[in-house]
Order: C-alpha cells, then structure tokens, then sequence
C-alpha cells in the first residue's frame, strides 16, 4: 500500500568546479528545488572521482577546464568505473570540438555557464531521467562543422606551439621535423580552419575548443 504524502527521493548532485564561486551559484540555485539535492563538491577531476565514490551521485556537474585533472577525463575515469553514471558539462565555450570530446567521453548534457540560472533545474531533471540535452548555441556549432576536415594530432602539436609564440625553426626543433615540414602543417591547419594568418588559427582553434591555452 502506497503511503499518502510520500515523494520521490531528490535527485542527488555532486558539483564539480575550480572556481568556489560558481559552485556557491550553484548550490543557491538548486537550494529552492525541493526535488534536487546537493550531496557534495569538488574542485578538480580529481576530487570529483573521489566524491563519485563515496556519495553515488545521480547526475555530476562537471566543468572541463580545472588544474589536476581535467573534467574530460575525470568523466572517462568515472565512467570506467561507474557506467551508468550521469553528467552534465557546464562550460564557458560554446566550441564544437571541446563539445564533441565531452559528448563522446559520456557526457549526456552540455551547457553554457551564462544559460545556468534559467537552464539548469530542467536540464538536471531531463538527465535524471535519462535524456540528452545540449544547449542551442553549441547544437549549432556542432551543425557547422559537422563536415569540416580535422586536424591531425601533429597539426595540433604545431597549433600549440604557435599559440605559444614559438617560430618554424623552433618548432622544427621540439617536433625533431623539418622546418618545411613544420610549413606544410602550417599550410593545412591554415586551409583546415578557413584561417588566413597564424593568428587567426590560434583564434579559431581556441574559439573552437581544438587547443586551450
């Protein structure tokens, strides 16, 4: 017989970010849903696999850059373990290709920081109950570069080291290739990101989540 006046246990949430204020932000705004709960917190990936294990949480919110260990794999690392453990990313890049690892990692959710305070009680609920939710401007993202070639990850090796404002000879060096082979990755990571200067692809790239700084 069902006990009058019961009602579902909360859903229980575990927050993962670098950053105590945004974690404050959270927890205030889940403190007016009686149907949520937050049951712990954790400042890098890998305090966030160490929470996981001793609280079970139902859905984690995950952010993706922190010192330590990053929340890409801190996500891997916990899915290992747990398969059928629930995340949401939340992220100040709408970048397709930072999305598309999260997602592929086992993300279920991924949700701009600046959209939290309007989407996040639903987007929560919406996980819990074992649904897929990414926010409209990084849905639209993924839409534009769906066909785009990829950079290999020696174009990346030599993307970084330009956005670390290391010349041809010097990344020739660090790479142990030569400096034309250093200018036709150069070539094809120009072409790849519709870039018409170095710079430009240092922008692109990080905009797009490819390389972080």
């Amino acid at each position: 017989m069902e006990l009058m006046g019961t009602s579902p246990d909360p859903i229980r949430i575990l927050s993962v970010d670098d950053h105590p204020v945004l974690r404050e932000g959270i927890a205030a705004l889940i403190v007016n849903h009686t149907d949520i709960k937050l049951v712990a917190q954790a400042s890098n990936g890998l305090e966030a696999i160490q929470q996981f294990r001793l609280h079970r949480p139902d859905v984690t919110l995950m952010d993706l850059q922190m010192p330590e260990m990053s929340g890409i794999d801190a996500i891997i690392a916990i899915n290992s373990e747990f398969p059928g453990a629930r995340f949401i990313v939340l992220t100040t890049y709408a970048g397709d290709v930072l999305a598309r690892r999260a997602l592929r990692a086992g993300a279920q959710a991924y949700v701009l920081k600046s959209l939290l305070r309007k989407d996040l009680p639903d987007t929560i609920r919406a996980v819990h109950a074992g649904k897929k939710c990414i926010s409209p401007e990084i849905a639209a993202q993924l839409a534009d570069h769906v066909a785009d070639d990829t950079l290999t990850a020696r174009e990346i090796e030599v993307l970084r080291l330009i956005a670390a404002g290391e010349g041809n000879k010097v990344i020739a060096d660090q790479l142990s290739i030569t400096e034309e082979t250093v200018k036709t990755h150069v070539k094809n990571i120009l072409s790849k990101l519709g870039a018409n200067a170095r710079t430009h692809a240092v922008m692109i790239a990080l905009r797009r989540g490819i390389i972080e700084l």
